[in-house]
């Protein structure tokens, strides 16, 4: 019997694929093989399986996103292969029964979802804007580490005594000189010595980064959409062109709730018959934009509704007349709606910064669309 399309479901590994076949005429999964983890033994597996389906047929294999990022997908798509990388949280899985977990279960229900078009696929970035987003996440990666070592040397310090009373903030200058002139003995001294080394080699290297990354911003290709997005309160160059690059094409999404959707920001629901249950939101999709999101909502929670610092109106200088209103149409609008939230409907303050999340990625949508209405 003659095949017309075979879905290739793929459990990918650092060291070994599970790799299957499933086809609509025979509807279950067979052909199972464990793989040494590079891309020619798929292809070896391909040319074995037209021996079983004919040399006519057309395979679809897909796998799951993950470790291996983009690359075994451009690695088959450059040899002609159809590939596709699903969204783990989009793919339709059984409810029923016990859980057995296994690679070989595992590429089964790859290649059953792939057939039956029960998931979505991964978005794949262009090579630019895949080099902006590692770019960004490797400066983050910095800042956690930043992070981490200010809590070791505040640890190190109230471990053995050291209180800081001079004022009420940490990492001033005055902070940093109150470090410096710690009298200890021994070697505490070179322990102290070596953690403020570390934290300002890492100073150092974040400002580079960021200096690097506006730089990035200037790139012809994203120059006008980072001059756009900063027109919004909380949204300075790096958030915007972190949003760019980890969207990518905007207009794939139909409308600003489905984008919404995609940064996880829309709230999940429970509901049977006439019981309706409401969830706190997804978190699903991209969760580098969605905390972004979440941190730039922090600067809707002060300031006087309908004011513009100097900043703001720098950054909005070089734009549009009506790309600056829809701006500022949005800035009181995510204002007032979070002061009505907090203020007038006792909202906590978490779930009121939450839902000004979600409409400022609403009003990121038309502005990247040219929906400004």
């Amino acid at each position: 019997m003659d095949y017309s399309t075979v879905y290739v479901g793929m459990d990918v590994h650092k060291e070994t694929f599970s790799v299957c076949c499933y086809t609509n005429e025979k509807e279950k999964a067979e052909y199972c093989q464990t793989i040494d983890a590079h891309y020619s033994k798929v292809l070896n597996y391909l040319e074995a399986m037209k021996f079983h389906y004919g040399n006519d047929v057309l395979f679809i294999c897909g796998y799951e996103a993950g470790c291996l990022g983009y690359t075994l997908y451009h690695q088959l798509t450059d040899h002609g292969i159809t590939c596709v990388i699903l969204a783990p949280t989009t793919m339709l899985k059984p409810s029923s029964g016990k859980k057995i977990k296994t690679d070989k279960r595992d590429a089964a229900l790859i290649a059953r979802c792939l057939a039956h078009n029960d998931y979505k696929a991964v978005h794949i970035p262009t090579d630019k804007d895949e080099q902006i987003k590692d770019f960004i996440r490797m400066r983050n990666d910095h800042n956690l580490a930043l992070k981490k070592i200010k809590q070791q040397i505040l640890a190190f310090c109230l471990r053995h005594g050291y209180r800081y009373d001079a004022g009420k903030s940490y990492w001033t200058q005055k902070h940093l000189v109150w470090l410096r002139t710690i009298e200890i003995d021994g070697l505490y001294k070179e322990i102290l010595d070596e953690y403020l080394l570390t934290y300002h080699t890492l100073m150092d290297k974040i400002d580079r980064i960021d200096r690097r990354i506006e730089e990035l911003a200037y790139d012809e290709d994203y120059k006008d959409k980072v001059n756009k997005l900063v027109c919004f309160i909380g949204i300075k160059t790096h958030t915007a062109l972190a949003v760019i690059a980890e969207t990518g094409d905007f207009k794939r999404f139909k409308d600003a709730r489905s984008y919404s959707a995609y940064l996880g920001l829309v709230p999940g629901e429970d509901s049977s018959g006439q019981k309706r249950c409401g969830l706190s939101i997804t978190k699903s999709g991209n969760s580098h934009i969605r905390s972004l999101l979440v941190e730039a909502a922090q600067s809707y929670t002060k300031g006087q509704i309908g004011h513009k610092s100097k900043a703001l109106k720098e950054r909005q200088r070089s734009n549009p007349s009506e790309i600056i209103t829809y701006a500022d149409k949005a800035n009181e609008r995510l204002k007032r709606k979070y002061y009505g939230m907090t203020l007038r409907n006792g909202k906590r303050a978490n779930v009121a910064k939450t839902a000004v999340a979600r409409e400022l990625s609403c009003f990121i949508w038309g502005m990247m669309t040219e929906n400004y209405n």
